[in-house]
């Protein structure tokens, strides 16, 4: 899985500003006591997490091409910035390919970065090129997708999500919303990622008390690699072969979005959806609502911000600062049936690629998605 240092790798590579912020409003849940190895000072001014010892910092994502990592990337920059001791931000996108993740990698490393946040879409095949990075000194973060390995031994840390709690949360409102019985069709990423099969795991770990309730397709999951031209292909295959299909799980709410037309060519009406939040969801579901009155719908939040948590680690312990948790919290975002926490709102204002549970102000969304 070698494969030469590429300069094409930091083609994307942006420098961020660098003032000073007061005030942390990172995604993270309580902060740790513990102070980065590098022997930095906490910065006057900045966050605990920002240290004084000055580092170029990067971010190499194994796909960006689509909203949901727009806006995470600018959630990236928008915490990297907050933190003046951070000089440079490079950002790479792996494009789904698993040898140009590992390229970026080893061309990050390679060119000389302090500290790298990594999302390891390609999950384990990729570990060799993180644990490269970190040996050879590179403060090495992967988070919210797991590519094995170990903390202190293959990288630094890793900054995880529960996804099993967000499968928990579906499955609990699918009892609800289907009372108990009924046939549902899970949608996950690229085969073998963890964050799919462990939101199946946490689905079955709720559905297993009520047999009424069973899947159709693949299981775990019916890949769609979180491309929406690809997860239209999947519903519309599934829409062919199962007659009834009385609710859909999916861990990218937009992308299911694309395929409603899907529905109105098969003479089908949209079932119940548990999902992560999107703004084009919401307003899909409202425009089609009058048509489509089974169109249920449950979303957590999306965690475009969870990349902020990463960032703070990796920045704390490549610059000296405080440490934050290495742990983000799942959340429930809306809920058609309750309305608690929120009801399902569609933001005009903003274009459909938004997610509203995101940190950024609503001009930064605007400017993300550009």
């Amino acid at each position: 899985m070698q494969r030469r240092f590429a300069t094409g790798a930091v083609a994307l590579a942006a420098a961020v500003a660098v003032a000073a912020c007061g005030s942390d409003s990172g995604g993270g849940s309580s902060q740790g006591s513990s102070q980065g190895a590098s022997g930095g000072k906490p910065v006057a001014g900045a966050p605990s997490w920002c240290g004084s010892k000055k580092i170029t910092l990067a971010l190499a994502d194994g796909f960006g091409d689509n909203n949901w990592r727009r806006i995470t990337t600018a959630e990236g920059r928008d915490e990297a910035s907050k933190c003046p001791s951070v000089t440079k931000f490079v950002y790479t996108d792996g494009q789904g390919n698993t040898q140009k993740s590992i390229s970026d990698i080893q061309g990050l490393a390679a060119q000389g970065v302090n500290a790298m946040v990594v999302f390891p879409d390609q999950g384990k095949a990729v570990l060799p090129a993180i644990r490269q990075a970190y040996k050879a000194g590179v403060v090495t973060v992967p988070y919210r997708v797991s590519p094995g390995g170990t903390a202190g031994q293959d990288y630094d840390a890793f900054v995880s999500t529960d996804f099993k709690q967000a499968g928990v949360l579906w499955g609990q409102w699918l009892v609800k919303a289907l009372n108990g019985k009924g046939l549902v069709a899970n949608l996950g990423g690229p085969p073998a990622n963890s964050q799919s099969q462990d939101e199946y795991d946490g689905m079955m770990s709720v559905l297993k008390a009520h047999p009424e309730i069973k899947f159709v397709g693949q299981t775990p999951y019916n890949p769609t690699n979180w491309d929406p031209a690809q997860t239209q292909k999947v519903v519309t295959a599934l829409l062919a072969k199962y007659p009834q299909i009385d609710a859909i799980t999916t861990d990218f709410g937009a992308a299911l979005a694309s395929s409603f037309g899907a529905f109105k060519t098969a003479g089908r009406k949209i079932p119940a959806v548990a999902t992560e939040d999107s703004n084009q969801l919401s307003c899909d579901r409202e425009s089609l609502l009058a048509s489509n009155p089974g169109f249920k719908l449950f979303t957590v939040d999306s965690q475009n911000w969870m990349v902020r948590t990463a960032i703070q680690y990796a920045v704390a312990k490549a610059t000296g600062g405080q440490l934050p948790s290495t742990t983000v919290p799942q959340k429930p975002f809306e809920d058609s049936i309750t309305g608690q926490p929120n009801k399902p709102k569609c933001d005009k204002s903003l274009s459909g690629d938004a997610f509203l549970s995101s940190h950024l102000s609503h001009q930064q969304i605007a400017d993300a998605l550009k």
